[in-house]
């Protein structure tokens, strides 16, 4: 039976812990030489010695996404490597949970540069190789946070709105070239990033209290839509968007 990655080349950043992970050894699993990015060099080894270890193929390579001169290295290493790069799923991001009153500038400004420039360079880097085979699958994680709003976190939602529409503007732009670009939109996911939130009970409650399914996604959830935008099988959706929330964005 013909894995669903089967000969393509995939980039995961944040790839280290929590959704990057799931689907680093998700796509692995499916066939994919798997490139886990990631700035905590020594998790990422570990995650790639996993997959090595469970028969698979991958490596790691230390990634600073908002550093453009780090992506231009990665990108040639995996090109001398493999050939090629089909995948890339810009999912390294950031959380911050302050108002607009209470957000200094700085933390904007690193929200915003770990969030949405991250995944514009990423783009940038990656779309040269994929349009010399004229195909490719780009997956930016946004958040359900990109569609709606809560009163709070504003440059984590504005960056996630950003990628968003990066999304859309990308997948017209690139279109022509066979590339196709579309965002996931995770609800509230089991990661280390959300751990401390859904241990304390009356945070749970709030975070939880309108989904439909009532709980916690977890990462192998998102990992199993951004599978699906990767293969083939998505070959005709680009521009679109994923919401994997457990319906909370329904009500």
């Amino acid at each position: 039976m013909t894995k669903r990655l089967e000969g393509k080349v995939a980039i995961v950043t944040g790839a280290a812990r929590g959704m990057g992970k799931a689907e680093a050894e998700l796509f692995a699993k499916e066939g994919a030489k798997v490139v886990v990015a990631d700035i905590l060099e020594t998790e990422a080894k570990e995650v790639a010695d996993k997959i090595h270890k469970d028969g698979y193929e991958a490596i790691a390579v230390k990634l600073d996404v908002v550093k453009a001169g780090d992506w231009e290295k990665v990108v040639q290493q995996v090109t001398e490597k493999w050939g090629k790069v089909d995948v890339l799923v810009n999912n390294a991001g950031i959380l911050s949970m302050n108002g607009v009153e209470n957000a200094s500038e700085e933390e904007w400004n690193r929200v915003m540069d770990i969030n949405a420039k991250s995944q514009f360079l990423g783009i940038k880097y990656v779309c040269p190789a994929m349009k010399k085979t004229t195909k490719g699958s780009i997956v930016n994680i946004s958040s359900m946070y990109g569609i709606i709003g809560s009163g709070a976190a504003v440059a984590y939602h504005a960056s996630k709105g950003a990628s968003r529409l990066l999304t859309k503007t990308v997948a017209a732009e690139l279109a022509k070239y066979n590339i196709r670009v579309n965002s996931i939109h995770p609800g509230v996911i089991r990661t280390p990033m959300t751990d401390e939130m859904l241990k304390n009970k009356q945070a749970a409650k709030e975070l939880l209290g309108t989904t439909l399914l009532g709980r916690p996604g977890e990462p192998e959830e998102v990992a199993n839509g951004a599978l699906f935008l990767a293969s083939d099988e998505s070959s005709f959706i680009t521009g679109s968007e994923l919401v994997i929330d457990g319906g909370y964005t329904a009500v």
